[in-house]
């Protein structure tokens, strides 16, 4: 079950960089592709994706992407075409 802070969006606070990161993580793309596609060092991908589980209070990326589902930051209906700039 969800905590309280988790069970409404306004809540969850993440940037629109995480936003990206989190967006092609769900879409299985590994840290070198996303790195790739926004233009920034692999180990700023690691930094974005920390600071995901932590916001969402996940133990691993499969449970965040949960989470991010359940407090309405992800949409089933994501489109892979995400825009790129930050």
């Amino acid at each position: 079950m969800l905590t309280s802070t988790l069970k409404r969006k306004s809540c969850v606070q993440i940037t629109p960089r995480e936003e990206q990161v989190l967006l092609q993580i769900s879409f299985g793309l590994t840290t070198k592709e996303i790195a790739s596609r926004l233009f920034i060092s692999d180990h700023t991908i690691i930094s974005h994706r920390k600071n995901l589980l932590d916001k969402l209070d996940a133990k691993n990326v499969a449970n965040m992407i949960r989470r991010a589902f359940e407090v309405g930051v992800l949409d089933v209906n994501a489109d892979c075409n995400f825009n790129l700039s930050p």
